[in-house]
């Protein structure tokens, strides 16, 4: 089992950027790719980005694009997030997932963490 917790989130205005992380615990993998995803109240749960498992890979979503930036720190079993440009469409609750599918769809992925809110405001 693997318990995944994200932390960062916040209030930040439009233009502004954020660092959301995701710790990892339990029986960890090395081998484990990773992704975030984000879902606003009444949609979907959408991919945001994914990282394979030594981040010599990275896919986004065209939303995010050129704002955001992946990272991982195996030693430490941590997942991160850098967002930049920040928009109103940005604000969801974001989720880290981990699996042995490095894929953009939610189902590819085994365990989950709780998420942490993102809110931008214009």
């Amino acid at each position: 089992q693997v318990q995944l917790v994200e932390s960062g989130g916040g209030l930040v205005q439009a233009g502004g950027s954020l660092r959301i992380s995701c710790a990892a615990s339990g029986r960890t993998s090395v081998s484990y790719n990773m992704g975030w995803f984000r879902q606003a109240p009444g949609k979907e749960r959408e991919f945001v980005a994914a990282i394979n498992w030594n981040g010599g890979n990275t896919n986004y979503a065209d939303s995010v694009k050129g704002r955001f930036t992946i990272s991982r720190d195996n030693a430490k079993n941590a997942l991160y997030l850098q967002m930049n440009s920040l928009t109103p469409e940005d604000t969801a609750l974001y989720y880290c997932a981990a699996g042995r599918i490095y894929g953009t769809r939610w189902f590819e992925y085994d365990y989950w963490g709780q998420g942490t809110q993102v809110t931008v405001s214009s």
